[in-house]
């Protein structure tokens, strides 16, 4: 009876426009009550209602979700009205009107990572939060950056560009993919460090394979080293539940266009109250901003209905939940990998055999198999969108599905892998 009222709810259109986190709040109540997130993961009533908050091309399928998400409609909506309204009196309703209520942004965000909201900045996007802290850092020719081969391009640039300035060593260190044992990566960075190491540089989730790494244990080897370590949570944020102290990080920086499905042009940067004033911004602030988390915000006019438009998007999300995130992207996965029959050609560059190191990204490698070839075949015949990777000694195609995925889709889409994998298809 639920599920019958649920849908008829659906058709009445309770999902159109500023009634969307209301709606699926409701959602929640109706189809999940009592049970679990891995129990709702699989009901495709509930996800339905989630996807009817997009405005999507149905006639192609995303699975290219982790380099920027789409918005839901309300986000969208919500950002545009923010621009009309700035556009009415720009230089009164910008300054006086709308970027005095990013305040309430700040506050949301630091409930959701369970941080001071005086310990959170909101950026573009991660690369401006980390490069906030890879260039703010105060460090001498000589000093030492310990990263991961398999670390953000834009994130080992900028500390090329260090090196080339200011003298730095950057050392990269080689994790194995899949990481079957979490200790080797932690022994990996543990074994790089020297006395001149200052800085050890983490990815929470690897970009190009999904790989959730042992970040507490890493930043918590930092700690006991004297040794400042910075999280690239680009990924991370909001595709997963996790807290700042279950990373127990100092320093943390994140997109909110990616799994947060806020507007395009949002980030968040973490800095630990008592390390802020050890952080140089990317643009000057004045001295009495030296200790205030807002002296990183000093960029510059800049539109406040991206920001603003941050609190549908924060709605979106909590109304769904982030454990059942977390469980629907485990049992989309699930589901297109066990339409491959010919699984001695499919192998994955994280341990899917543990829930714990994976989830919504995958790195999916098909033996003797030319991924771009793979991609361009899946998108020109099949109208399936997804992102070939070669990087960090690994090939293979990335698959990111997302909330408003279906499971017929990840049918649809493990089928033809399939086809491909067992040799019937010439790419």
């Amino acid at each position: 009876m639920h599920r019958r009222r649920w849908l008829r709810m659906t058709a009445a259109g309770l999902f159109a426009s500023s009634g969307v986190a209301q709606a699926l709040a409701n959602a929640r109540s109706i189809a999940a009550a009592g049970r679990s997130p891995e129990e709702v993961a699989v009901d495709e009533v509930f996800w339905a209602s989630v996807r009817s908050a997009f405005d999507l091309d149905h006639t192609i399928m995303n699975l290219n979700n982790g380099g920027v998400s789409p918005a839901p409609r309300s986000v969208i909506e919500r950002q545009r009205r923010l621009v009309d309204q700035t556009n009415d009196l720009p230089a009164r309703n910008l300054w006086q009107v709308l970027e005095p209520r990013q305040e309430s942004i700040r506050s949301s965000l630091a409930s959701i990572f369970g941080v001071n909201s005086e310990e959170l900045a909101i950026t573009r996007n991660a690369s401006e939060s980390l490069e906030t802290l890879q260039l703010g850092l105060n460090l001498r020719s000589g000093d030492e950056v310990i990263c991961s081969v398999h670390d953000y391009p834009r994130m080992i640039t900028t500390w090329e560009q260090r090196a080339r300035r200011d003298g730095i060593i950057l050392k990269q260190v080689a994790i194995p993919a899949p990481l079957m044992d979490p200790t080797d990566a932690i022994r990996a960075y543990r074994d790089a460090i020297t006395p001149k190491t200052r800085v050890l540089h983490v990815s929470h989730v690897v970009f190009s394979t999904g790989q959730i790494m042992p970040v507490r244990e890493i930043c918590a080897l930092a700690r006991q080293r004297g040794l400042d370590c910075i999280v690239d949570g680009a990924h991370s944020f909001a595709q997963f539940p996790f807290s700042q102290s279950d990373l127990q990080c100092q320093f943390f920086g994140t997109s909110l266009h990616k799994w947060m499905c806020g507007p395009i042009g949002t980030g968040m940067l973490y800095v630990a109250k008592e390390r802020i004033k050890d952080v140089w911004p990317l643009m000057a602030a004045p001295g009495s901003l030296d200790n205030d988390i807002r002296k990183f915000e000093e960029i510059g006019t800049h539109p406040a209905a991206l920001h603003n438009a941050l609190a549908d998007a924060i709605e979106f999300h909590a109304a769904i939940g982030s454990e059942r995130k977390a469980a629907r992207f485990h049992v989309l996965h699930q589901t297109w990998v066990g339409q491959v029959e010919a699984r001695e050609r499919l192998s994955f560059a994280t341990n899917v055999q543990d829930p714990a190191n994976q989830c919504a990204l995958r790195l999916m490698i098909l033996k003797d198999v030319d991924h771009s070839k793979l991609s361009a075949w899946l998108m020109d015949n099949h109208a399936i969108f997804t992102v070939p990777i070669t990087y960090g000694g690994l090939s293979g195609l990335r698959v990111a599905p997302n909330v408003y995925t279906r499971i017929a889709d990840m049918v649809r889409f493990g089928s033809l892998v399939n086809r491909v994998a067992k040799g019937d298809v010439t790419l």
